[in-house]
């Protein structure tokens, strides 16, 4: 059996869900074109980020790397690292997810697209791997004030 399986599952359903709701919007939307669902609320506006979170770091190259330098330590910590807990395991999986996502935008195009827009609370354009690596931070902080039971492969 794949050790560490719930990694690899998130990451790639993760991955997934990201590049095909990119291609959608790429091939569907123009540029700053905004489709509401939610009328002043939440939208899908196709908008592009040449920078990190926030749009910070605008035009830098590093973050291509950064990206992919995440992207293989979480690999080779799946791989080559001890058997994780499931939430340790879905947490880095959809960090990976979202890193992958990311960088592959960011090698591919030289920037990021993004699209969900919540405009109720102002928040800057976003997109599922953007998601995803909170949704891993939230697994990975469950993990951590979990109370241990020793088993490294218990039940979620």
């Amino acid at each position: 059996m794949l050790k560490n399986r719930f990694f690899w599952i998130a990451a790639i359903v993760g991955l997934l869900l990201d590049r095909l709701t990119k291609l959608w919007v790429v091939k569907t939307m123009t540029l700053n074109q905004s489709i509401p669902l939610i009328s002043g609320v939440f939208h899908f506006t196709y908008v592009v980020n040449k920078g990190a979170a926030f749009s910070l770091f605008q035009g830098s190259l590093w973050l291509r790397w950064l990206s992919l330098g995440v992207s293989l330590g979480l690999m080779a910590l799946a791989w080559f690292g001890p058997r994780m807990i499931r939430w340790e395991q879905l947490g880095y999986g959809f960090i990976l997810s979202g890193a992958l996502g990311n960088g592959i935008d960011r090698f591919v195009l030289g920037h990021v697209v993004d699209f969900l827009d919540f405009r109720l609370i102002n928040f800057p354009v976003f997109n599922l791997a953007d998601v995803f690596i909170n949704v891993g931070i939230v697994c990975l902080l469950i993990a951590t004030f979990r109370k241990p039971n020793g088993d490294r492969d218990s039940t979620i």
